[in-house]
């Protein structure tokens, strides 16, 4: 261990205070097939094996320390090589988060960035191969660590393996931008550090990370260790060759570089600078001189941690790890009551995902129900042709088909479907008649501990219950289109709703797999209230005047992951609406129904632009049905007004009691609406801008909640 280094990591430490430290254990081995002895160091926060293993200053000492032992050994010729894993089921997962949202000085992020390379570097000089055994869980750091092997193995059981700096405003810091460009190919680095972090931080199974060259060799999981050792004595003895494709340092180098930032303007605008830096690192890295790259990553990390979009990111990233696995208001997990089968009325498209929902993840019978039997069998088809995709993707073996086809089943008699059920969701026409009248049939029915849960957008869920015996087990189960894949579940609270209605519900949803956000009963309760308020402003200003190109691209600076009227087609221009006018009854001073979208609705449009050229114009027809004022506003007026809106309407809202606190606003929009992490949702966006005290008097979130260092 070098002196500088020594007092980086000293100096870095001090900075660290509740860092769970990572321990470096070195053991020694002998390889078969007498390939002489091996130097084994293992990651492991082995006293706490509820966190992952991570690098803070003190863990980076420990390895160094570690590395401190195995050079000597290997200047001595007394080892033939070293290698690297993790404790079981973890390799290590990067960066230690924590304590990165305590570094103040830029001086000190330079600091943390300099050390970790310093480290990692010498797994790379050791004058002997070392050897990478990613036997777990690999992100960040962990990543980083093994690229600076000689080479690397990984078990096919990996089930998540990134770099995903650039999803929380990072780059790969400590060898990523670098090193893996020169390893794989520019172009795959690209979709590894770029496109996969801006893809709400996609991870990498362990086959993918063989096949794309990361990996060197792939083993399965039950005995990886012991197969990676007997590959690294074939290495050693030369009995194993280890061929790489030579990487194309060419236009290919080039074109991948301008492919990265396509994506990331197509994700970001040009809003968050984390992608634009490490694809600067990735461009420069071309020539090979890695020590220049790892300078560049170095101050690129310190520029970053220093800036406003790590600050979100963490805050997102803390929302979604932490916050939604406590929801905010959730009652005691003592009084849910199980829930052994499920009615689903309506077989449409929406009932028929979430009756396949519930099937996969709670593995009960699921009953379909609608008005007519080919609605109903369309339903259940639907259902056996998602199961037949799981099975042909090898998600599910046939007999786990087998089962799950034989549970779920669909029956015109609600009597007869569901007088056994102790759930029972609705996902019927939109209109609060016909909820009322479907919850009375089902209630003549179902047992009394039943759950009467409803999938209503925007409806009043009391108003809904008012006309039943028992309105206190009803529940508003807001899910998000598509239902598999967005994890928000708004969970809503009428207004005599119990604690076990309500404590069971929570529990489905945790089955479920869900983030379940507790919400008062309030019109359009949050996503659907701040996207109607947000989207609303656009339309407002199209049709004052303002051209529709100007007013969507007002919005871009936000870096939201489409525009707004390009979300609106996506939703359905006739649901935007029909949310529109139910908030606009509720709150006309604030919501209003633009004239040109029932003319697009009345059309039979399925949004204002069309598709032919592979980017978004705006349809003829359309542009012929609008009928504009004299209005015409710059972006900057417009994004004002729309930001304005928002944050007045969120803080009427927090006023309202809509939800607990603006955190939780936050993830919702994160997890129901696509809401970028770089953003940290809306309310510390709001913060930053100045928008927050300017509408309402006072910031949404305290102090050191995805702030801006001083």
């Amino acid at each position: 261990m070098s002196t500088s280094t020594t007092e980086l990591l000293k100096g870095a430490a001090e900075l660290f205070p509740d860092e769970v430290v990572t321990q470096a254990h070195v053991r020694h081995l002998e390889l078969p097939d007498g390939a002489g002895r091996f130097a084994l160091i293992t990651l492991d926060n082995g006293f706490d094996h509820t966190k992952p293993t991570t690098f803070g200053p003190q863990s980076l000492a420990n390895l160094d320390a570690a590395l401190d032992q195995v050079e000597q050994e290997a200047t001595a010729g007394t080892i033939v090589g070293a290698g690297l894993t993790g404790k079981p089921f973890i390799f290590a997962v990067g960066a230690d988060l924590k304590g990165v949202e305590l570094l103040k000085r830029h001086e000190d992020a330079l600091a943390i960035g300099k050390g970790g390379h310093d480290v990692f570097k010498r797994l790379a000089s050791l004058a002997v191969p070392t050897f990478a055994y990613y036997n777990g869980a690999a992100m960040g750091g962990g990543v980083e660590a093994g690229l600076h092997c000689s080479y690397r193995t990984v078990s096919r059981a990996v089930p998540a393996f990134s770099l995903p700096e650039v999803f929380l405003g990072l780059v790969p810091g400590w060898g990523g931008c670098a090193l893996l460009p020169n390893l794989i190919g520019a172009d795959k680095a690209v979709s590894v550090i770029v496109e996969n972090s801006l893809n709400q931080n996609r991870q990498l199974k362990g086959a993918q990370v063989f096949e794309l060259g990361i990996a060197d060799a792939l083993f399965d999981g039950a005995d990886f260790l012991e197969r990676s050792l007997v590959w690294t004595a074939g290495v050693l003895n030369g009995s194993v060759t280890v061929e790489r494709p030579e990487v194309d340092r060419g236009e290919g180098w080039d074109r991948a570089v301008a492919r990265g930032r396509s994506v990331a303007d197509s994700k970001v605008h040009g809003a968050a600078p984390a992608a634009y830096r490490a694809l600067d690192i990735i461009a420069a890295a071309k020539d090979g001189d890695l020590q220049a790259g790892f300078d560049a990553e170095d101050q690129a990390l310190a520029d970053l941690i220093m800036g406003g979009e790590l600050r979100a990111g963490l805050y997102a990233f803390n929302l979604v790890q932490k916050r939604a696995k406590r929801p905010a208001g959730a009652p005691d997990r003592s009084l849910a009551r199980p829930v052994t089968k499920v009615g689903v009325v309506g077989a449409g498209l929406m009932a028929s995902q979430l009756a396949m929902l519930f099937l996969r993840r709670l593995e009960v019978p699921v009953v379909l129900t609608d008005i007519d039997q080919e609605r109903v069998d369309k339903g259940v088809g639907y259902v056996h042709a998602e199961i037949d995709k799981l099975l042909l993707k090898g998600r599910v073996n046939q007999d786990k088909a087998n089962r799950l086809k034989g549970l779920v089943s669909g029956v015109l008699d609600k009597a007869e479907g569901f007088s056994d059920a102790d759930f029972v969701i609705e996902a019927v026409f939109e209109e609060i008649g016909v909820k009322q009248r479907v919850f009375a049939e089902v209630e003549a029915v179902v047992p009394a501990h039943a759950i009467l849960a409803t999938n209503t957008s925007s409806l009043s869920v009391s108003e809904m219950a008012a006309g039943l015996k028992h309105p206190e087990r009803v529940v508003g189960f807001h899910f998000f289109n598509p239902v598999a894949i967005l994890p928000l579940l708004e969970i809503v609270r009428g207004e005599q709703t119990d604690d076990a209605s309500l404590a069971t519900a929570f529990a489905v949803a945790k089955k479920l797999r869900k983030t379940a956000v507790l919400v008062k009963d309030a019109p359009a309760f949050v996503v659907n209230r701040i996207l109607t308020r947000f989207m609303g402003e656009i339309q407002n200003v199209i049709d004052e005047g303002t051209p529709v190109v100007a007013a969507e691209k007002a919005v871009e600076p936000l870096g939201l992951p489409m525009s707004p009227l390009v979300l609106l087609e996506l939703v359905g221009p006739a649901i935007g609406l029909h949310v529109s006018e139910t908030l606009n009854r509720a709150f006309p001073d604030r919501f209003t129904v633009s004239p040109n979208l029932a003319a697009v609705v009345k059309a039979g449009k399925r949004g204002f632009y069309v598709h032919d050229s592979g980017t978004p114009e705006l349809d003829p027809e359309v542009a012929a049905l609008l009928v504009q004022g004299d209005t015409v506003l710059t972006e900057e007026q417009v994004r004002a007004r729309v930001l304005d809106a928002v944050a007045q309407e969120i803080g009427l809202m927090l006023d309202e009691g809509v939800v607990a606190e603006a955190q939780d606003i936050d993830l919702c929009l994160i997890t129901g609406a696509g809401w970028p992490f770089h953003l940290g949702g809306i309310t510390p966006y709001l913060d930053r801008a100045g928008v927050s005290e300017r509408v309402n008097g006072k910031p949404f979130l305290a102090p050191g909640l995805a702030s801006v260092p001083e």
